[in-house]
């Protein structure tokens, strides 16, 4: 039976009692406040949703990272990035991004950003924790991406592109500015071809929590999130 989590005390099962199917499945119930997730997020467990379901918490196995050092950017992204007009910054529009990322997961597949859990990363955002990548072409944001950054680790969330190859530079410029910073990895969460083409590859669950157990402490570097604007 799949563990009902009480909202007034976060706590978590082991990730190792995580259903095999559908793979990841931890618990449900608890709460969005930022405390359920920067308590989820060090431990390897992420909400994932759909509307009208209860909160339901995943951690996978495998699980698919990106370590900054191991981006692919093949030869036609390199043009882009070096010819495509874009522009990015960092946390100059974290509520447009989420927003967006929002709107765009309804037009595909059903959204699974609700208002609750929209307000918990704004609320994450402004406590430090949560920050965006955007790209623009002129003044119109055109793709971009928003996750968590704790210790060396940043937990991606969602992306999004309203032009070709926008949400890959988005990517790509995140991971950069990781590696400069020594970060250890981008979680990835779950498998996908978007993700593997850019070099994101699927390890075993210890040994992602091996990595979270020694890199969520560390501290932020205090330039990592620059806010100049476009």
């Amino acid at each position: 039976m799949l563990p009902w989590l009480p909202p007034h005390l976060v706590a978590f099962p082991p990730v190792s009692q995580a259903l095999d199917e559908p793979d990841g499945l931890l618990a449900a119930g608890g709460g969005l406040t930022p405390e359920w997730l920067l308590s989820a997020y060090r431990q390897g467990i992420f909400p994932w949703y759909s509307e009208g379901q209860p909160i339901l918490w995943w951690s996978p196995d495998p699980r698919m990272v990106l370590f900054p050092e191991e981006i692919r950017i093949r030869r036609s992204l390199a043009k882009r990035l070096r010819n495509g007009g874009f522009a990015v910054t960092f946390d100059h529009a974290f509520e447009r991004v989420i927003t967006t990322c929002a709107e765009t997961r309804a037009d595909a597949e059903g959204t699974w950003i609700d208002d609750a859990m929209r307000q918990t990363y704004l609320d994450l955002h402004h406590m430090g924790y949560a920050h965006s990548v955007e790209v623009w072409q002129a003044e119109t944001l055109v793709g971009g991406l928003y996750g968590l950054s704790i210790g060396r680790v940043f937990f991606g969330e969602s992306m999004f592109s309203r032009v070709p190859d926008a949400s890959k530079v988005a990517l790509v410029q995140l991971a950069r500015r990781l590696q400069h910073h020594d970060f250890t990895l981008i979680d990835c969460q779950m498998h996908t071809p978007h993700l593997a083409s850019m070099g994101a590859r699927d390890i075993a669950r210890h040994r992602f929590i091996g990595y979270l157990e020694q890199n969520v402490h560390a501290p932020n570097p205090a330039d990592l999130w620059p806010t100049e604007p476009p």
